[in-house]
């Protein structure tokens, strides 16, 4: 194996993009390297403060098995189901990118256009999956109500969760909260944005002795169920009926795990979403023939090394959010 030496030398340009080449590689591919190692610097200060906070509220934390349970267009709990199959699409397009990449060594143009068009699909299926969840995320399920000391007070009947409207009677009340730069909040959607009092919701409870409140409290990945009269105690402290998630309350647990999620994921998906717009451009080069002029296909291997990145870095989003 030859090693690699530094050689004196009294030219200007030993690198500039042109001359002597580091490693063998090219002024852009050091140039993408160096911005995936910026990046992957940040992503990891995100993913360590989400851990540490976690474990900071823990008794509090929403489990994943209970939120994410959702596939579009079909009805019940499926936990974890849909968001396998969103990394699953995002992985595969890695492979594509992948033989795009080895058909731009060969300098087989159709190949290259092809695996770039598979992975731009994968990119926008991702994305709109993305899209999707949180829409469902914001939304909600169940519903529960939040107490004047933080606390989400989720409803279970035989031991499994229902929703507010399957014990609670009565019209709902418009609490729409107008987007300002105070609260941060933004405009739920038509389907949320009525919802029931407290009195309704205390009211129910009373009158449905078969129900029971379940606190945030964790053991071993299930919440504890509170008997008749501890949750009447507990219900007395409702400042609030909670109805979805957004960035002050959030009907799963505590109200920072929303912020997080939003934050973490719409940072991976903007990059995600970035990177379908770069391969989007890289394609149409393809199909033009600019690539064949230049007698290489250096661009792809470029954009491609993007792509990686931001698939791998979803692994250990999946793996924070989704999995631990």
């Amino acid at each position: 194996m030859e090693a690699n030496i530094a050689v004196p030398t009294d030219k200007k340009e030993t690198w500039s993009g042109g001359g002597v080449k580091p490693f063998g590689a090219s002024y852009g591919k050091m140039m993408m390297w160096f911005f995936i190692l910026s990046d992957a610097l940040t992503f990891s200060g995100f993913l360590a403060a989400y851990g540490l906070t976690r474990f900071k509220f823990i008794d509090s934390w929403p489990i994943a098995d209970e939120v994410f349970t959702h596939v579009p267009f079909v009805h019940g709990e499926f936990p974890m189901i849909y968001v396998a199959i969103m990394t699953f699409i995002l992985i595969f397009s890695s492979v594509t990118m992948v033989l795009a990449v080895d058909a731009g060594h060969q300098m087989k143009k159709n190949k290259v256009a092809w695996y770039m068009f598979a992975t731009i699909i994968g990119g926008i299926i991702f994305v709109g999956s993305q899209a999707w969840e949180w829409n469902t995320f914001i939304k909600g399920s169940y519903g529960a109500v939040k107490t004047t000391d933080g606390k989400v007070l989720q409803f279970v009947k035989d031991g499994k969760q229902i929703a507010l409207a399957d014990f609670v009677t009565g019209e709902r009340t418009d609490d729409r909260v107008e987007h300002t730069r105070k609260n941060g909040l933004w405009f739920q959607s038509e389907e949320t944005i009525a919802t029931y009092s407290v009195a309704q919701v205390l009211a129910a409870y009373n009158a449905n002795p078969d129900i029971q409140v379940r606190t945030e409290l964790i053991d071993n990945k299930k919440k504890t169920i509170l008997s008749r009269e501890e949750g009447s105690l507990q219900l007395a402290k409702t400042k609030m009926v909670v109805e979805g998630a957004n960035l002050k309350a959030n009907e799963y647990g505590n109200t920072i795990f929303a912020d997080f999620f939003f934050f973490i994921t719409g940072f991976h998906g903007f990059h995600v979403l970035s990177g379908i717009i770069i391969n989007i451009i890289i394609f149409f080069n393809v199909i033009l023939g600019t690539y064949e002029k230049r007698g290489h296909y250096e661009m792809v291997e470029k954009v491609g090394l993007y792509w990686h990145f931001v698939d791998l870095v979803w692994v250990f989003v999946f793996t924070f959010f989704y999995l631990v």
